[in-house]
């Protein structure tokens, strides 16, 4: 076959106009993707509410009506379906209720009919998502909201500046709307919250791998914030399976949520003579109180969530990997009572065994990767 030259020239616009045109379709992608799921999380809610009123004569029927259609509905679809979610679905709905959603911009009312059918079991989800243009994220967010007019607020503020989710999340935390009130010049103010700050963009894969979406599709979530995380992640795997048969592998990046917070675990095994799962954390840099703080968050979650009866509490193993400072701590201090944490500590892996693992992975790795 006979090369041709392409002039750089020519090749750098192309380039330039493919890159774009994958990007733009990708963040569509993702807008309308969120749009149709945040539809069906407010049916979702809709239906609930409208169950919970027909037998609201009975006491506690909404919290027994949201417990039995998570486990149904998680049996029946996979993630996505708990009860912090469908709880969600439903204070949704009661937030942005029907007569509100189907307002037009002119004022005029839309019959709800018109779009939902209560005895259909498909509304028409297009004309639902032309009003629920924020993602999913960021309604949850707003959710936190108490007040109806500080969240009306920053959702017309999201839609009109295009605030990222991350934008949103900060304009919330730093009590813009409070902080308007108070301010003498409120555009200047405005003008000021509107600019972006680093990290405050979500790229198209960062968007599609929002956890609500990959819930939504059902997709697998695994990533690595780096190739040395996620290499070291898998040797890290790897190298306690190879200890005997006590370790059984359970997940990687294992994803929680708490309240409208996701953390991701980089991997968690089972310890079968301890009967009692073990987190395992890994942080490329060096230790720190938080980190601590954060594994017990962990725990005290997979013992709560995670945990199945018979079982002893979870254990937690932190591993710091910053370069000449590699080491590896377990939480015990959880435990109920000091002769299994002692007993915990007798059957562990010894952490300087750990450490010194951890550093010459490290090394290998770099080495291959002609890393300094």
């Amino acid at each position: 076959m006979t090369k041709v030259a392409i002039a750089p020239g020519d090749y750098a616009g192309l380039h330039k106009e493919v890159v774009g045109v994958v990007e733009s379709a990708r963040r569509t992608a993702a807008r309308n993707v969120n749009a149709v799921m945040t539809a069906a999380y407010w049916e979702i809610g809709r239906r609930i509410v409208a169950s919970e009123q027909g037998g609201q004569a009975r006491a506690g029927y909404g919290q027994a009506l949201i417990a039995r259609l998570a486990e149904d509905l998680t049996r029946r679809f996979g993630r996505g379906f708990g009860r912090a979610n469908l709880a969600s679905m439903r204070a949704f709905y009661s937030a942005w209720p029907a007569a509100e959603i189907f307002q037009t911009v002119s004022g005029k009312s839309l019959p709800a009919k018109d779009v939902v059918d209560t005895t259909a079991t498909a509304p028409d989800y297009m004309a639902l998502a032309t009003r629920f243009t924020l993602p999913w994220s960021a309604y949850v967010r707003l959710l936190s909201v108490k007040t109806a007019a500080a969240r009306a607020f920053y959702e017309t503020e999201a839609l009109r500046e295009g605030w990222s989710v991350r934008q949103l999340d900060r304009q919330i935390g730093s009590q813009l709307y409070e902080r308007l009130a108070l301010s003498r010049n409120k555009a200047a103010l405005l003008r000021k919250a509107a600019d972006a700050q680093p990290g405050d963009l979500l790229t198209p894969e960062e968007a599609i791998r929002d956890p609500f979406v990959l819930e939504f599709l059902d997709i697998k979530d695994e990533y690595s914030e780096s190739d040395l995380e996620e290499a070291l992640i898998q040797h890290l795997a790897d190298f306690l399976l190879e200890l005997g048969d006590d370790f059984a592998f359970v997940g990687r990046q294992r994803r929680l949520r708490i309240d409208d917070t996701w953390f991701r675990v980089d991997l968690v095994f089972f310890h079968r003579r301890l009967r009692c799962l073990v987190i395992i954390d890994l942080k490329v840099g060096r230790f720190s109180y938080a980190d601590a703080g954060q594994m017990h968050l962990y725990l005290n979650y997979a013992r709560e969530h995670w945990m199945k009866p018979g079982e002893n509490p979870p254990v937690g193993l932190i591993l710091c990997a910053e370069k000449g400072a590699a080491e590896a701590h377990y939480a015990l201090d959880n435990l109920p009572n000091k002769i299994l944490a002692a007993e915990y500590q007798t059957v562990l892996p010894d952490e300087a065994m750990i450490v010194q693992e951890l550093e010459r992975t490290t090394a290998e790795l770099e080495r291959r990767t002609g890393g300094s």
